[in-house]
């Protein structure tokens, strides 16, 4: 059993993207549907598809490397908010990740979106992570 599955997540994407794989799959839920979405919209993976196979299914991620260095595009995937303490921040006091070139994945009353959504709609939540 996994008690924290967003770092699973993360971590799953992160250690195939160390090792040069070309997929990865992942235990499937809501939450981790939408942050898929969110790092597909703004083109940290190639494609995904979700698998019904089981009772909570499969999410399977193509991920995206640079053609001629095979550099990752993630580079970095860090947990801000985590089960024994949360992060939570105000539209106000939204981070910037990398002065606005990477992405902070935020849990609103609206949904899961990204920092710069947050900012447009005017709404805080919990940060889950950064990406860049």
């Amino acid at each position: 059993m996994n008690t924290d599955p967003i770092a699973d997540f993360l971590t799953r994407i992160r250690n195939a993207s160390a090792a040069g794989l070309k997929t990865v799959d992942i235990p499937g839920s809501n939450i981790k549907r939408a942050m898929t979405q969110i790092l597909f919209d703004q083109g940290y993976i190639l494609n995904y598809k979700f698998e019904e196979d089981n009772k909570q299914g499969t999410i399977k991620i193509a991920l995206k490397y640079n053609m001629s260095t095979r550099v990752p595009a993630i580079t970095k995937l860090q947990r801000a908010s985590r089960p024994g303490l949360r992060k939570y921040s105000s539209a106000e006091e939204m981070p910037r990740v990398l002065n606005g070139l990477g992405i902070a994945i935020v849990s609103t009353s609206r949904g899961v979106i990204t920092d710069k959504e947050a900012r447009q709609q005017n709404v805080g939540g919990e940060v889950i992570c950064y990406v860049y």
